[in-house]
């Protein structure tokens, strides 16, 4: 068994990353919504322990909201997003007028960052929350995931379309809810970033791209947050979720501080298989050396279709995604908010 999972997981080094391995919109009405009312982590059973413990907990969105931006995104429409194609162009579309709509502005004269790394015509979508504080909003976050998948690939029982939902539909969904929610609320004091990158499936290239550029105009950045396979829930474990490169920085203490609970644990298969190099956290860190990090909840066994046709939305879990949303969104606000720059480098 050792032996199975060893290569299940060689095969999966970059399940929260790059492998390199390969190379307007209206929101559809039907949605499909995993995870029932009362299962424990699920909507209601949360809202009922926040409202029971006292908790900070936000209720902002829900799994029909968040079932209606993953059926867009991982529709067989966009044919698998992959970087240059016309499927990314109509992603990032979306993205932008999602953006749009609840008050993200441009961070670069338009939301589109084109990649000079890449051979496609691609764009990184980049937005911005300015913060409300006159001295804290000169200190930037970072909060991002990327939008691009490998496309088409080879036929396996009829179908050719790498859909990827969990890689990285998923992410992509988390980040833009989370602007939705920064964007009409204006609650952070420092400035809010978000991105959505392309071409990471190229090797990292539109994470790498953009944090070139912002070195080269000195932004101070405080730290990247990263969003990367969130699709499905951990089994098993008696956190949440887990961050890449958990022993480089006190971030998961944060984190639980603000959530009032064990949100963010320790995944040693994440430590042994490297994956803090193997997503959009990593240039960051590399230009900044800054806290750079990824949640991620795929943990080697509880999903099995990466850079597979089967990685579709009928197997996403939507209730899952929506809690994550909603616990990350006092975390988010306590990090943004605090006097001090808490996340600390180890």
């Amino acid at each position: 068994m050792k032996k199975v999972l060893c290569v299940f997981a060689i095969g999966l080094l970059a399940s929260c990353g790059s492998t390199q391995m390969r190379e307007t919109t209206t929101v559809p009405t039907q949605t499909t919504v995993s995870g029932p009312e009362g299962v424990k982590g699920s909507i209601a059973d949360e809202a009922m322990d926040a409202k029971a413990s006292g908790s900070s907990l936000k209720m902002f969105t829900n799994p029909e909201r968040v079932g209606e931006i993953m059926n867009y995104l991982a529709s067989d429409d966009l044919k698998g997003r992959d970087s240059g194609s016309e499927g990314i162009e109509m992603a990032a579309t979306y993205i932008e007028n999602y953006f749009k709509s609840y008050g993200i502005t441009p961070y670069f004269e338009s939301y589109r960052d084109t990649l000079s790394n890449y051979k496609k015509t691609s764009y990184n979508v980049v937005g911005i929350v300015e913060g409300n504080d006159p001295v804290l909003k000169n200190e930037y976050i970072v909060i991002g995931a990327h939008y691009d998948h490998i496309g088409i690939i080879t036929i396996d029982k009829g179908d050719a379309i790498a859909n990827g939902a969990n890689d990285n539909a998923s992410g992509t969904t988390t980040v833009m809810e989370l602007a939705r929610y920064f964007g009409t609320e204006k609650t952070n004091k420092r400035s809010l970033i978000f991105a959505l990158f392309s071409a990471e499936e190229k090797g990292l290239l539109g994470s790498k791209h953009l944090a070139k550029k912002l070195k080269a105009k000195d932004l101070n950045l405080y730290a990247m947050l990263n969003f990367e396979m969130t699709g499905v829930p951990l089994q098993g474990k008696d956190y949440f979720v887990y961050v890449t490169g958990y022993k480089k920085s006190n971030l998961a203490a944060v984190n639980n501080e603000y959530a009032k609970e064990n949100l963010v644990g320790y995944l040693p298969t994440a430590s042994e298989y490297n994956l803090f190099q193997r997503s959009d956290n990593y240039p960051f860190y590399q230009e900044f050396g800054v806290p750079s990090h990824t949640y991620c909840t795929f943990d080697f066994t509880n999903f099995d279709h990466y850079h597979k046709v089967g990685d579709e939305n009928d197997i996403m879990d939507f209730d899952h995604m929506a809690t994550l949303v909603n616990k990350m969104l006092p975390v988010l606000e306590g990090i943004s908010n605090a006097p001090t720059q808490e996340i600390k480098i180890h």
